[in-house]
């Protein structure tokens, strides 16, 4: 059976300030939780599709109407994972003590939400490294949906984060090991180093084309549109599981208060009707290519050897 999971990080606008080194406004609005998940979920029903959402445990500490959201979107039948507690882009160089407290408070502040524990996990930035493994062994997690072998989107993000440092001001971004680019695109059990195969946790990475290793993430369907989305996720047509993953803000534009972040945001500048269009052809190949959509937790317990 072929499989597709489409799963979304829920982070919120201050994040992206801080990707970009910039102050956040002073006054911001949880645009993610309270636009965007209605959005997405509405738009998973319509499809008939579920999502895996992973959520910020801050975010919901925070403000009680989020946890709401996702309540409402855990009741709706949608999986909720862990996305850490603070979203820290430094995940991966906080001392070990820290890293548990990261991952155990956010799933912590995940179950009080919706009352189930979450059982995946995807790091901040995708960047993760074997004591960040280490700790999702502690705690029992299930599996990770973490590793993004892609050489385009490396580069993109070095350069990224170096042209930002030009302009002086310094991004929150953590470019990851180059040696990422040589994990495997296919669900498998991590080694030592985990970009190698081994017999640890189950990782289930972020979708690549087979052969040239292009991102096939919320970002490129966006600002490449329906065509682009087509050809990207048509050339997964054959893998065992296709991982599609967006952002909440993959169904946010200008209009819905961002103006401040469109400049340094390019996919912000795509209108929503365009969003929503290259995420459906996304979907309609997947159908067509006779994948059965699952959530992430389903594709784990059905891949796990």
């Amino acid at each position: 059976m072929k499989l597709a999971a489409i799963s979304v990080d829920l982070d919120e606008i201050p994040n992206y300030y801080a990707i970009h080194g910039l102050a956040p406004p002073a006054a911001v609005e949880a645009l993610v939780y309270d636009l965007a998940v209605p959005r997405l979920v509405a738009e998973a029903s319509a499809g008939g599709y579920p999502l895996t959402l992973f959520a910020v445990g801050a975010d919901l500490v925070a403000r009680a109407a989020s946890s709401a959201a996702l309540a409402r979107a855990a009741g709706a039948g949608h999986e909720i994972a862990n996305h850490s507690l603070d979203h820290r882009y430094d995940l991966t160089r906080l001392p070990r003590a820290e890293i548990v407290r990261q991952i155990e408070r956010g799933a912590a502040a995940i179950e009080r939400a919706v009352g189930r524990r979450p059982r995946g996990f995807r790091a901040p930035g995708y960047t993760i490294t074997d004591e960040v493994f280490d700790a999702l062994d502690e705690l029992e997690v299930a599996y990770d949906s973490s590793v993004f072998p892609c050489p385009a989107y490396w580069a993109a993000k070095a350069a990224a984060v170096g042209a930002i440092r030009a302009r002086g001001r310094e991004s929150r971004s953590v470019v990851d090991t180059p040696r990422v680019l040589t994990a495997p695109t296919r669900p498998y059990r991590v080694g030592r180093p985990y970009h190698r195969r081994g017999t640890g946790l189950l990782e289930l990475p972020i979708q690549v084309t087979p052969t040239l290793r292009l991102p096939v993430i919320g970002t490129s369907l966006t600002l490449g549109g329906p065509r682009v989305a087509r050809w990207l996720v048509g050339a997964c047509a054959g893998e065992p599981l296709v991982n599609l993953e967006l952002h909440g803000i993959d169904l946010l534009d200008a209009a819905d208060g961002l103006g401040e972040l469109a400049p340094h945001q390019p996919d912000v500048r795509v209108p929503l009707a365009r969003k929503r269009a290259s995420l459906g052809a996304a979907v309609d190949v997947l159908k067509r290519a006779g994948y059965t959509f699952v959530t992430l937790e389903e594709a784990a317990a059905a891949l796990r050897p």
